[in-house]
């Protein structure tokens, strides 16, 4: 997009509807009378995304759709590109990095695979952006997205692979890939990557989340990064969702903290004052520790609580972004936040401009929405079926898949190997695309 005048048809542009819905069609099913442990016991240590699972243990999106979900809390960008301080900005994006996987909380059903070639596009007029994304490989599965401001204010783009692996009680997924953010009005880029996900007691007891790793935020301008830690929740839950680290300048000195939570909210504070406050945490809880005989044997069976429902607030902070809170049908409908609801949704004059690949045209995942679980099982094994039968033809006859909207190269920013946007999928000029469903 180059200015007002080569936006194109407004019409054929909008894929958006003016007032989104608020709910799913029909509630989700109880998963309870199913056994994951018969499909599972298997495949301990194994690759996850080569097993089939049964349609019930789903939840009714892509993964592309699930991906969109970064762009929920869009306005941090806009919020970055107001301020001049590099450290504001620094500040708000690495807010943006946190709520990027703030929407996984309690989120326990899996979205489905994406079929090679599947795409899937958003336009929000009134969060300011449009996004674009496509399956471009589907053994390892990677998929490729592109998110850019309506007035021109960023770009957002990335490829991300889930590694899955199953551990016994959990299913851990390792989101690999990189993330770039760039700020034309700055002239900045930022690039990170996701921490890992990890899935409790998948065959007994109540399923709960926890995120935990390492990631850091780079500003490839100014060297300033910021090196936050999501914490693993611990034998006591004593630190579940928590976050924390610094932003530091390109010598590596701490300009400030950040600390909170991924599923609620986070904070900012000067760093001297975030260290005297972690020293004398410490020096409490090794206090209390010492008057408390514990066993070390234990490990969580259920969801640890956290010390108290929110972050403690150290004096001086300064908040930096807080979780939009869930819909109050939110548990009915698979713990889906109102952006997830309206994900899926599908309007008759929709239909005209999507390109047969976007994921709202998938049926099996339609018909998981409607609550039909019979054809969503039979429509997804009838599409899975059809796209080996797709790769075994092309095996025979030397023909390679082509992906349409991304190629591979070097992301311009840290060298490392990556999927770019090739820049003509909003031209609307769909014939030649494969038919996957």
């Amino acid at each position: 997009m180059s200015g007002e005048g080569n936006r194109g048809d407004q019409k054929a542009q909008c894929n958006g509807v003016k007032k989104h819905r608020m709910s799913l069609p029909a509630p989700m099913f109880s998963r309870n009378d199913v056994s994951i442990w018969s499909i599972l016991k298997k495949c301990i240590g194994m690759e996850l995304s080569k097993i089939a699972m049964p349609v019930i243990f789903n939840e009714p999106l892509s993964f592309l759709q699930r991906l969109t979900e970064y762009m929920e809390h869009t306005y941090l960008i806009h919020q970055a590109n107001t301020t001049t301080d590099s450290i504001e900005r620094m500040k708000c994006v690495a807010a943006f990095a946190v709520s990027a996987v703030a929407s996984q909380w309690e989120r326990t059903g899996k979205p489905f695979n994406p079929l090679l070639g599947e795409t899937y596009e958003l336009i929000r007029e009134d969060l300011g952006f449009r996004w674009m994304s496509e399956q471009v490989s589907h053994h390892p599965p990677v998929s490729a997205f592109h998110a850019e401001g309506l007035q021109e204010d960023f770009l957002f783009h990335g490829s991300i692979y889930p590694k899955l692996k199953f551990w016994g009680k959990s299913v851990e997924a390792e989101p690999r890939g990189i993330i770039t953010l760039e700020l034309p009005k700055y002239n900045e880029a930022y690039t990170w990557t996701n921490p890992t996900c990890c899935v409790h007691n998948i065959i007994v007891g109540q399923l709960w989340i926890e995120q935990y790793g390492n990631v850091e935020v780079i500003n490839h301008k100014t060297g300033e990064r910021c090196s936050l830690t999501f914490r693993p929740s611990g034998l006591f839950g004593k630190e579940l969702h928590k976050v924390e680290g610094y932003i530091l300048d390109k010598s590596k000195n701490k300009l400030c903290a950040i600390y909170g939570k991924w599923t609620e909210c986070l904070y900012t504070v000067d760093a001297d004052t975030f260290d005297a406050h972690k020293k004398s945490d410490k020096k409490n809880s090794e206090e209390k520790k010492s008057n408390k005989q514990t066993s070390v044997d234990e490990e969580p069976e259920e969801m640890p609580l956290p010390d108290g429902d929110t972050v403690q607030v150290i004096p001086g902070s300064e908040l930096i972004w807080r979780i939009a809170p869930r819909p109050d049908n939110s548990a009915e409908f698979y713990a889906f936040s109102t952006f997830a609801m309206q994900l899926n949704e599908l309007e008759e004059g929709m239909k005209g401009v999507l390109p047969p690949t976007d994921c709202r045209l998938r049926p099996d995942i339609r018909h998981m929405e409607k609550g039909d679980m019979d054809s969503a099982s039979a429509e997804k094994k009838r599409v899975e079926e059809k796209q080996r039968l797709s790769r075994k033809n092309r095996s025979k006859s030397t023909e390679e898949w082509k992906t349409r909207w991304f190629h591979q190269g070097l992301n311009p920013h840290n060298k490392a190997q990556d999927w770019l946007y090739s820049n003509s999928y909003w031209d609307r000029n769909y014939s030649l695309l494969p038919d996957i469903y």
